[in-house]
C-alpha cells in the first residue's frame, strides 16, 4: 500500500495519480460517469470451511463472536492490500490509487420497519486481522445502537442539509459537486462519507435477502459496491469430479470497469474465494502476504 508517500503536484488528499495505459486515459475522458461504466458480477463463494472456523473461534472466543461479514471485510482488505489497483478510482478524468483502504456499510438501529439506518466507515490498519476487524466493527455498531437518533458525522451533516430550503440546497450540493470534481472537497464533506470508500458494503444476508445488483454513484470515489447474500446448502461438483453438498454464499459486485481488466478482477476475487477455503490466514496482519498462487 501507499501509506506515508509523499503528496506530489496532481495528487488528491485521498489519491495519488497514478500513469494509465492510453485506453484506460481515454476512457476516462470518454466516459465520466461511474455508472455508465458498471460491470456487475454475481458470485457463488464456497464457505464450507469458513463456517467450521468461524464455529470453532467463538467456541474459545465468547466475548467476541467473529461472523461470516467480519471475515468478509477482513478478505476483502487483505484482497485490496495485495492487489493495489483494485483500490483506485477515477474522478475528473483522471485515475488514483488511495493512500488507504476504507470500507463503508449500514448499520440499522433495530431492526423495525421503521429504524434509521446509520453509516458505517472503518479503516483498517495493516497490523490489523480478523479478530481485531471484528472487534471495532462490533463495538461501533453498539454504540450507534444505543440511541434511536443519529450520533453525530455523516449522519449529521445530512441531518442539517435536509433541513435547508429546497433551492439552497441545491445550489450547494451544485458547489459540493464541482468541488468533488477537481478533488478539492473539505475534509469534513468526506471523512465518513461512504461515497468516499474504497468498499461498499450490503450485508441482505443479515435480513434474510439475497445479493442483489446495486449501483455505484457519479459523486464521490467509490469504484466497489459489493452485496451479500445468504448462506444457503448446494450440490457442487469438485475438483476431482466427485460432487458435495457444500455451503455457500451469493454475492454482488458491481465495479466502475474503468479502474482495471476483467483478468485482474477475476484474479482478485479468486483471491477471496481462497482465503474463505483457507481462513487461518485470517487470523494473520493484513500486511502478510497470502502464498497465493496466481497461476
Amino acid at each position: 500500500m501507499s501509506e506515508g508517500r509523499k503528496r506530489r503536484w496532481g495528487d488528491r488528499r485521498d489519491g495519488f495519480k497514478v500513469k494509465v495505459p492510453g485506453l484506460q486515459t481515454v476512457m476516462a475522458c470518454l466516459m465520466p460517469n461511474r455508472t455508465d461504466c458498471e460491470c456487475y458480477m454475481n458470485l457463488n463463494l464456497d464457505v464450507t470451511e469458513l463456517l467450521k472456523f468461524i464455529e470453532e473461534r467463538n467456541a474459545s472466543h465468547p466475548e467476541y463472536k467473529l461472523t461470516m461479514f467480519h471475515c468478509m471485510v477482513a478478505a476483502l482488505a487483505k484482497m485490496f492490500r495485495e492487489r493495489p489497483s483494485m483500490n483506485r478510482f477515477i474522478q475528473g478524468g483522471t485515475m488514483y490509487e488511495r493512500y488507504e483502504i476504507s470500507f463503508a456499510f449500514v448499520a440499522r438501529r433495530r431492526f423495525t420497519d421503521h429504524s434509521e439506518e446509520a453509516l458505517m466507515f472503518m479503516v483498517p490498519a495493516a497490523e490489523d486481522n480478523v479478530e481485531s476487524i471484528a472487534k471495532k466493527i462490533i463495538g461501533d455498531v453498539k454504540e450507534t445502537r444505543k440511541s434511536e437518533h443519529a450520533t453525530g458525522g455523516i449522519d449529521e451533516l445530512l441531518d442539517k442539509f435536509a433541513a435547508m430550503p429546497k433551492l439552497l440546497m441545491m445550489f450547494l450540493i451544485w458547489i459540493i459537486r464541482c468541488m468533488d470534481f477537481w478533488g478539492i472537497n473539505p475534509k469534513f464533506l468526506t471523512d465518513g462519507d461512504p461515497n468516499y470508500s474504497s468498499i461498499f458494503l450490503s450485508n441482505l444476508g443479515s435480513i434474510k435477502a439475497p445479493a442483489v445488483y446495486h449501483h455505484l454513484n457519479n459523486y464521490g470515489t467509490n469504484s466497489f459496491m459489493i452485496t451479500i447474500g445468504t448462506i444457503h446448502k448446494e450440490k457442487v461438483l469438485m475438483e476431482d469430479e466427485s460432487e458435495q453438498i457444500r455451503d455457500l454464499v451469493d454475492v454482488g459486485v458491481t465495479v466502475d470497469e474503468r479502474i482495471g481488466d476483467g483478468f485482474y478482477f477475476a484474479r482478485s476475487l479468486k483471491l477471496v474465494n481462497y482465503l474463505f477455503s483457507h481462513p487461518e490466514i485470517l487470523l494473520e496482519p493484513l500486511d502478510n502476504p497470502t502464498g497465493y498462487d496466481y497461476k
